[in-house]
């Protein structure tokens, strides 16, 4: 505990050097006023205690006739002096003391003692909340950290021990706690007052390490569950086979055993929903002994069997690993999957045959990336498209499939009415722009306006880029505009397309609706 008091200041001694001095320029000193000093009466002791919880009490003590005052605070720490007119704060822990208060004066003569009763006790915390946060990439460990008024500190139970020792927990801190298992686990916080009043709080949490795509079959700490079916039978095992493309620890072995039915097959539960936003193709690697095969995936939701989509792919190799896709795009997306079923040499009855797979993950088809010519039909390729600026801009049918463009799919943009003049869209690339052969960039078009700049500009996350203007000549009909952007510099590699529609400096948006296609190298 901290103690507090101040400082004495010797008066006295100032007193009797000044009082010597004049002496020094008489021939009869006197120090007679010295003699006629009495003995310090009236003691009296303010106590104060605070109301912090901090175990601080202020002590003013008064007397006639004092020059300081002795103090003893009665809880065993050293005694200290104070100056008339001034107090001592001092720290307590939590109970019941008896300070004691003698006053001296001029000569040093010290007063009969005054005994002081001083109570010390903490009000309980008030008004306690508390916070458990997960940790970032480890499912198992959680950070707690709590408020309270009054509070001097607390302790923390995470209750997954018998007996447990709380963990000590600062004021403004937090601490982290890593549970072995998952499960449900009530958690208590102690605020502390400095004393015996505590103020409790309880708080649930659940630990949870749901299996998610990608299933690598590698983590030790899941709990991977297959539901077989129909004369299947599924092993995690270690890999039979680590060659090739797969080299991993552990996968899954699928026995088909002699009678199994045509169907036979296992289901693997996720814990979450598929997010097919980031991605319509599942990938999986494959090891079978028959080529040609049926391999079958099938999606299901998690409660109803009835809402489902499957696709077939056939391995083409034996006895080595090779990776297999299924494009669910053509499936409805929006509903809610969190089951894999796979299938192997679908459609035959078993006989005993041993087959493996591993690493299902969310991945895009061979082929399906985004680069140039953007032609926007495969809906495979995770194409991005951004307005910006005022701009609404997406994908869309072709509202005019006639002429040059009868394509199915295209860029619409809206320049929203007042959009700055820069408003536009921009379209990542998987594949960057390189000029190694031609310095033009073509592109369909379609306008409500002719003679109106269209800027295409190409763009990297170095800083940087070309931009060029080419005016639309015709109106609410398709027409390939080219831009030549030789002179420029086309050296760097480009990785975003950004498109600008009427692009006149401080012309607002009016709403038009422009559509773009097939942007591709020029010769």
């Amino acid at each position: 505990m901290k103690r507090l008091f101040n400082s004495i200041y010797a008066y006295s001694f100032a007193l009797i050097s000044l009082f010597m001095a004049v002496s020094c320029s008489s021939d009869d000193p006197n120090f007679d006023y010295l003699n006629t000093a009495e003995i310090p009466s009236n003691l009296g002791l303010i106590v104060t205690p605070t109301t912090d919880n901090s175990g601080n009490v202020i002590f003013t003590p008064s007397a006639l006739s004092a020059s300081k005052f002795n103090l003893d605070f009665g809880d065993g720490s050293e005694p200290v002096s104070v100056v008339p007119g001034t107090n001592a704060v001092h720290a307590y822990q939590e109970g019941s003391f008896t300070a004691t208060l003698t006053a001296e004066n001029i000569n040093g003569e010290v007063s009969p003692p005054l005994e002081q009763a001083v109570v010390v006790s903490f009000l309980a915390p008030e008004n306690l909340e508390i916070t458990v946060l997960p940790v970032a990439g480890d499912n198992f460990s959680i950070s707690v950290s709590a408020t309270a008024t009054l509070a001097a500190g607390f302790e923390v139970y995470f209750g997954d021990q018998v007996d447990e020792t709380p963990t000590p927990l600062m004021i403004a801190e937090s601490v982290t706690h890593t549970y072995a298992e998952t499960g449900t686990y009530e958690i208590t916080v102690v605020a502390l007052s400095g004393g015996s009043q505590t103020l409790e709080g309880t708080i649930t949490v659940e630990i949870d390490n749901p299996v998610l795509l990608p299933l690598d079959f590698e983590d030790e700490t899941l709990e991977y569950t297959f539901f077989d079916f129909a004369g299947a039978i599924n092993t995690r095992i270690t890999n039979p086979d680590p060659t090739g493309i797969n080299t991993s620890a552990n996968v899954v072995e699928f026995f088909k055993e002699t009678g199994a039915l045509v169907y036979a097959g296992t289901a693997i539960p996720l814990g979450e929903n598929i997010d097919f936003s980031i991605g319509s193709t599942i990938s999986m690697d494959v090891w079978t002994p028959i080529a040609g095969t049926t391999v079958k995936l099938k999606i299901e939701n998690a409660a109803n069997p009835n809402i489902a989509m499957e696709v077939d792919a056939f391995p083409t190799a034996t006895n080595e690993w090779e990776t297999l896709y299924f494009d669910f795009s053509g499936f409805d997306l929006s509903q809610e999957y969190a089951k894999i079923v796979v299938f192997f040499d679908f459609g035959n009855s078993g006989n005993d045959d041993t087959f493996y797979y591993d690493n299902i993950a969310q991945g895009t088809l061979p082929g399906a990336v985004v680069e140039l010519p953007l032609d926007f039909e495969n809906t495979a390729v995770p194409y991005e498209v951004f307005g910006f600026e005022g701009a609404n801009s997406d994908i869309d049918e072709n509202p005019d499939p006639t002429g040059i463009n009868t394509s199915s799919r295209v860029v619409r943009t809206v320049k929203g009415v007042d959009a700055v003049f820069y408003a536009g869209t921009a379209l990542p690339l998987q594949v960057p722009i390189v000029f190694d052969t031609t310095e033009k960039i073509k592109m369909k078009v379609w306008s409500p306006k002719a003679d109106i700049p269209v800027r295409l500009k190409l763009e990297n996350t170095n800083g940087d880029f070309v931009e060029l203007d080419a005016n639309t000549t015709t109106s609410n009909a398709w027409e390939e505009l080219v831009w030549d952007f030789a002179g420029q510099n086309t050296a760097p590699e480009f990785t975003t397309v950004v498109v600008f529609f009427e692009f006149i400096v401080d012309l607002p948006g009016d709403g038009s609706t422009y559509y773009f296609d097939d942007i591709d190298y020029a010769n």
